[in-house]
């Protein structure tokens, strides 16, 4: 645990930004029609522009995109003050009273060897908090519905997972990948299909989970290696005064695969 002289920077820095949100709540014409509804969306694209600063390894554009972030975690809660719903303090009491709740074989005599037992306890605690309320009743209720398919996909196997539903390895993913593949090409109608597609991929992101990859990372580097790739067949299509609309499927494929030897 950090010593209270080493927070004393961030809790003073803290106080500035709540401090600036309470002369701007009060003062600027914009800051004071906000509501938790205008601010979802901006909260949505800030969560983004994270996302890409990380994937970039951008460390000095991810600690502007956390500044952001913290701006509108402290501006929701500045709304809920003065609707009298709740404080700034109970939240950070909140999530400090939760993980103490759920790391119990740190603050507790609970043991837990490796990151999946404490993720199974952590899951295991979490319903046992919710059990009788209707806030939840399954595991997956905590799964938000607005996610984007691929990772509620993955949030949802790595759920029922901390409840034992789950394949004990990789290989059983693995024959469920190629068991999803057969009905799809045996798919009798596009509806069918459509369902099976589904099926796939769900079967292909809980492989990715056995094997510890991130299939969103995997998707997204698979697009920006597309990009990439047919970019630099413009490139070499504009170099030599042609043009991309005229091309055949061979030619195309001709110049993919010269791209990607010069890439190898």
């Amino acid at each position: 645990m950090a010593s209270k002289s080493s927070a004393i920077p961030a809790l003073e820095a803290f106080d500035r930004l709540l401090g600036i949100m309470d002369e701007l709540r009060a003062q600027c014409p914009w800051d004071r029609v906000q509501t938790e509804q205008t601010l979802r969306i901006l909260t949505l694209e800030e969560a983004y522009e994270l996302a890409d600063s990380i994937d970039a390894r951008d460390w000095s554009g991810m600690a502007n995109e956390l500044g952001d972030l913290f701006l509108h975690l402290v501006f929701y809660s500045k709304i809920a003050s003065e609707g009298g719903h709740f404080s700034l303090a109970e939240v950070l009491h909140g999530v400090c009273d939760k993980l103490v709740r759920r790391h119990p074989h740190i603050y507790a005599d609970v043991k837990a060897e490796d990151a999946e037992a404490v993720k199974a306890n952590w899951e295991a605690i979490k319903l046992a908090e919710k059990a009788g309320t209707e806030a939840q009743k399954s595991v997956l209720e905590g799964v938000p519905k607005a996610l984007p398919a691929l990772v509620k996909a993955y949030r949802m196997q790595e759920k029922v997972r901390g409840v034992g539903f789950d394949w004990p390895s990789a290989d059983g993913a693995w024959l469920k990948v190629h068991e999803e593949l057969a009905e799809l090409q045996q798919a009798p109608d596009d509806e069918s299909g459509r369902e099976e597609l589904g099926d796939l991929f769900f079967a292909l992101v809980n492989y990715a989970r056995h094997r510890g990859w991130d299939p969103e990372q995997a998707l997204a580097q698979a697009n920006d290696k597309f990009r990439r790739r047919f970019q630099a067949m413009e490139a070499m299509l504009a170099s030599s005064g042609e043009s991309n609309a005229k091309q055949s499927i061979e030619s195309w494929d001709l110049l993919w695969n010269q791209v990607k030897s010069q890439e190898k």
